[in-house]
């Protein structure tokens, strides 16, 4: 079995195909390469098999911040077994990360935690666990939101710097931006006419707030997507032709969030499609948007 069946078994939602994929991939590790300090965080695997019942476990964050707000949803289920959890994640999201029976500890890249009982990195707790995304609480961070008109839409179109095929030339978005009431999730500024054109703060608990009090939210794949999955806002995905592996570019809908859109490209590197669908989408919203609403934008947009 390769990555590629993994890929096609997690999108097509077979998980028992894709944890048997895993299992023998962690029968095949050679135990002295775990949590290898030669190989960069995100390239490292840690879970060993061992059980968590009723042990000290440590849960490692070595992936991006959108992969630790997606897989935050199982550590409820692995403190319920466990005898203790400590979350070693960036600081920056400490704030969202409020989940009873887990203590937060900060990670620092030059200086990680000494191992517990058990660590477990933790894209790997699905797997883990056997739990599948959709038998978990879906929108699981709270946060007080912004005080924002209740037709404002929250834009997104940059991510990671590794990945630029995931960004939307800014341009791209001025027709949406000056038909609707916009901001900018994006900490940098913009020309764009939005509301905030110098750009969202540096700050999650901010940031979130502001998220929270969208309507909806317009995104290229990237943390904002995951934050306003969690926080169970309606979100729209741009997505490029080939997309992470989460994201199954033949659907619409997403069991990692259930209010989210899958918006993907057609063409590489051509956003036309995919965001002449968003604005058609949206056309079919034009009188909330306009202030005219039988019943509130995030109503309208989840039916």
């Amino acid at each position: 079995m390769s990555i590629a069946d993994w890929t096609d078994a997690m999108r097509a939602a077979r998980y028992d195909t894709a944890w048997s994929i895993e299992q023998e991939t962690l029968a095949a590790r050679d135990p002295a390469t775990r949590d290898d300090p030669a190989r960069p965080y995100h390239e490292r695997w840690v879970w060993d098999g061992r059980t968590f019942d009723d042990r000290d476990v440590l849960v490692r964050c070595y992936h991006g911040l959108g992969d630790t707000l997606q897989f935050a949803r199982y550590l409820p289920a692995l403190a319920a077994r466990a005898r203790s959890v400590v979350l070693e994640a960036p600081a920056r999201l400490h704030a969202l990360l409020h989940i009873p029976g887990v203590a937060l500890a900060a990670f620092d890249p030059a200086h990680p935690l000494p191992p517990s009982q058990v660590d477990i990195e933790i894209t790997e707790l699905a797997f883990a666990l056997r739990i599948a995304p959709g038998d978990v609480a879906s929108s699981y961070l709270s946060v007080a939101p912004a005080p924002l008109r209740d037709d404002t839409i929250g834009l997104c179109w940059q991510a990671g710097d590794w990945d630029t095929k995931r960004w939307v030339p800014e341009a791209l978005l001025l027709p949406l931006a000056s038909a609707h009431h916009c901001l900018s999730l994006v900490s940098a500024p913009t020309t764009l006419p939005v509301l905030n054109p110098e750009g969202c703060p540096f700050d999650l608990p901010a940031t979130a707030a502001l998220v929270a009090g969208c309507a909806l939210v317009v995104t290229v794949d990237t943390m904002i997507a995951h934050l306003a999955g969690a926080l169970g806002r309606p979100t729209w995905l741009l997505l490029k032709t080939e997309p992470d592996w989460r994201w199954n570019p033949a659907r619409r809908d997403s069991d990692w969030y259930p209010d989210i859109r899958l918006y993907p490209q057609s063409t590489p590197g051509d956003w036309a499609a995919p965001l002449a669908a968003v604005a058609r989408d949206l056309a079919t919203f034009e009188g909330d948007l306009n202030g005219q609403p039988a019943q509130s934008l995030g109503a309208r947009l989840l039916g």
